[in-house]
């Protein structure tokens, strides 16, 4: 297997399993190691997790992105919690690690592209979400009610003023009082249930980290 190969074949997509390489060329797992390892040294080979690599953009021209990349580091899973927050502007920070949830156990991964996470989230739950075009990408992403609930339900604790006013959500016009409603029944989580009901209490009185009762 030549460099050039694994370029033809897996050029546009930017990064490939080990077992989909295997496969297509045949050699022996040895071999394909071994040469990845030279390849990884070399600088033309970019390791994202166990068995899984990506292609430097200077040898392919194919743009990574990080979001779609942790749609596809661990699957099923899709983008939660604080980074989908942040991305819909939920909270003012920009959150460089890629939150997501999963069905499988919790993992963590760090390569040249990012830090991404993943939590736990039972069969029952692992709902609301949807494709997002994201420039030439398309990135599953939950909703912005489902962000806030899984948010919630995965962090332990109570969600009271403080934590809440710590959190300093904004644009909460933009989440949808009934769908939120909806989303929470399925979780069977009184805690979960006393957030929101909390949450829709204050309503539109957060802004910006402030809350009046």
């Amino acid at each position: 297997m030549k460099y050039e190969d694994l370029l033809q074949n897996f050029g546009t997509l930017g990064y490939f399993d080990l077992a989909a390489v295997l496969q297509l060329f045949g050699e022996s797992r040895e071999n394909v190691l071994m040469q990845f390892y030279r390849w990884g040294k070399a600088g033309k080979l970019l390791p994202v997790r166990r068995g899984m690599y990506a292609l430097p953009e200077k040898f392919t021209r194919t743009e990574i992105n990080p979001a779609e990349l942790a749609n596809n580091l661990y699957r099923p899973s899709y983008l939660s919690l604080e980074w989908t927050l942040g991305y819909f502007g939920l909270i003012p920070e920009k959150v460089v690690i890629y939150t997501s949830v999963t069905t499988r156990l919790p993992k963590a991964f760090t390569n040249a592209f990012g830090t991404f996470r993943y939590r736990h989230l039972k069969r029952s739950v692992f709902f609301g979400y949807k494709a997002i075009q994201l420039g030439k990408h398309k990135v599953l992403m939950a909703e912005p009610e489902k962000a806030l609930l899984d948010l919630w339900y995965l962090h332990s604790g109570s969600w009271d003023e403080s934590r809440m006013v710590a959190m300093r959500f904004q644009n909460v016009e933009i989440i949808n009082p009934e769908k939120l409603l909806a989303y929470t029944t399925k979780y069977n989580s009184p805690r979960l249930d006393a957030t929101v009901r909390q949450w829709l209490k204050w309503g539109k009185t957060f802004n910006t980290g402030t809350i009046e009762l």
